[in-house]
């Protein structure tokens, strides 16, 4: 899904999803040797899984969204595609553990360092474009984000369209510090996690369902007492905006965005197929 939000060719970019996924890990831990091969091998089992049993189930997702928008849609419907998505991304989270264990138990201790390095460039990275300067600035920043994301589905939007999506994101919250406290609360635990590995050695089942664990407990972050409230308010002020996007959007906008649906439908079909 993350490809589908940031690209409009998904089949070329999903065909290409292995290798990216590899050089991202390896920009976080510089992966070698027999290490590097098996990420790479469990990389490709990954996809195989995903592109047999997953892709289909997209495309279905997109009809659903396809014909919400053809329609009259409700704040109500947003919030169940959320919640849809939401429950493909955990599915594919606790596939992915023993290839995760896999990664864990062959972290090196200098690896972790290096990981943990990467997390304090990108929490730095992100603190300079989310969270320091004016409110106009953070303001701003933040709406253009959302404007990307929307011109992808949507195509382009005129200024008095903008004036008004501009208002609308405008008075949302603006949270970015508590983002920042939750990225860096998940990379401590994950850090935590890794640490323990090299501390206790264990073995490849009490690895794996350590990682479950983690992984339910970052899911249920959602859930717990001390965010819970910030996360339902999160939901509910997003999909208001998105709503205002739909309501927003010409018959040629809602076109455009059944076209380019339509377009990973396809993608997505032909993926699961083999092409």
């Amino acid at each position: 899904m993350a490809l589908v939000a940031g690209c409009s060719s998904v089949r070329f970019t999903y065909n290409q999803g292995d290798t990216l996924l590899y050089w991202w890990l390896d920009s976080y831990a510089d992966l070698e040797g027999e290490q590097a091969d098996l990420a790479k091998r469990d990389i490709d089992k990954l996809f195989q899984w995903h592109r047999q049993t997953q892709l289909r189930d997209y495309a279905s997702l997109l009809g659903t969204m396809q014909r919400e928008l053809a329609g009259n849609p409700t704040q109500a419907d947003l919030i169940g595609i959320y919640k849809e998505i939401r429950v493909r991304g955990e599915r594919l989270a606790l596939r992915a553990v023993p290839e995760l264990t896999t990664l864990a138990l062959s972290i090196k201790p200098d690896q972790i360092a290096d990981i943990e390095r990467k997390f304090i460039s990108k929490n730095a990275e992100y603190r300079k474009k989310f969270i320091e300067g004016s409110t106009e600035k953070r303001q701003r920043a933040r709406f253009k984000k959302a404007m990307d994301q929307l011109e992808l589905w949507f195509g382009n939007f005129n200024s008095g369209q903008e004036d008004i999506l501009r208002k609308a994101s405008d008075a949302r919250p603006l949270d970015s510090e508590i983002w920042l406290e939750e990225r860096v609360w998940r990379q401590r635990r994950v850090l935590s996690l890794l640490r323990k590995f090299q501390h206790e050695k264990p073995n490849r089942e009490q690895a794996a369902a350590q990682i479950t664990a983690m992984q339910r407990e970052l899911f249920g972050r959602m859930e717990s007492p001390e965010r819970k409230a910030f996360y339902d308010n999160y939901l509910d002020q997003t999909t208001k905006f998105m709503l205002t996007a739909i309501r927003t959007a010409t018959p040629a906008q809602k076109k455009h965005a059944h076209e380019r649906m339509q377009g990973w439908i396809n993608d997505f079909q032909a993926l699961a197929a083999g092409k």
